[in-house]
């Protein structure tokens, strides 16, 4: 793998790092209800969906998945479901208390395991990892390793993304002090993320 590859895939994929879709949206509000710290901390729940996705592109057997119509539809079923249950639980969460909430350990786990079963059920997720990094791949070369690279690279950049949205949403913490401007953040992020979810549904078969 050349510098020169790795000055193209760098700007790239910070790019789609930085998308901001229902992970992101995820972080920022849970920083904003729970602190910068338990957002990011839950943000390795995603890296750990992602780490997943990778070895199994290195393996090759994602691109299996997404070979299969049955198979891709199921997990786009699937993820859309759980998108709109994050966002119907966005808009009914409890906003009389502005004061941060402390980071248990069970709140941290749950907030993780939320931001895993939200990115394992992308099915966008998967295209990323079957279709975006093999563009960077060259095939004179051992791919296992070179997978291990640039995977490695996405994970770091995804870490930055999720400290750059928390940290987004930390700093409207400061400001949304009123429960009906918290109400209407949440439930913004709350739309955003059940129209992402409507259009995993509306998008047309692969």
């Amino acid at each position: 793998m050349s510098l020169l590859t790795l000055a193209l895939f760098l700007p790239a994929c910070f790019a789609l790092n930085m998308v901001p879709g229902p992970n992101n949206l995820l972080a920022m509000s849970n920083a904003q209800r729970f602190g910068f710290k338990a957002a990011f901390v839950a943000g390795f729940g995603r890296l750990g969906a992602f780490l997943v996705m990778i070895f199994l592109a290195a393996m090759g057997l994602a691109t299996i998945l997404f070979a299969s119509k049955t198979l891709f539809l199921l997990v786009k079923i699937v993820g859309a479901g759980y998108l709109f249950w994050v966002a119907y639980q966005l808009w009914h969460s409890n906003v009389a208390d502005v004061s941060k909430q402390p980071a248990v350990n069970k709140t941290l786990a749950q907030l993780a395991k939320q931001e895993f079963l939200l990115a394992a059920g992308n099915p966008k997720a998967i295209l990323i990892f079957t279709a975006f990094l093999p563009q960077f791949i060259d095939a004179s070369q051992g791919s296992a390793f070179q997978f291990l690279i640039l995977g490695s690279i996405f994970l770091s950049l995804e870490l930055l993304a999720v400290a750059i949205y928390a940290g987004f949403g930390a700093y409207l913490g400061h400001w949304l002090k009123k429960g009906n401007v918290r109400r209407l953040f949440n439930r913004g992020c709350a739309a955003f993320i059940g129209v992402i979810g409507l259009s995993l549904l509306t998008e047309p078969q692969r």
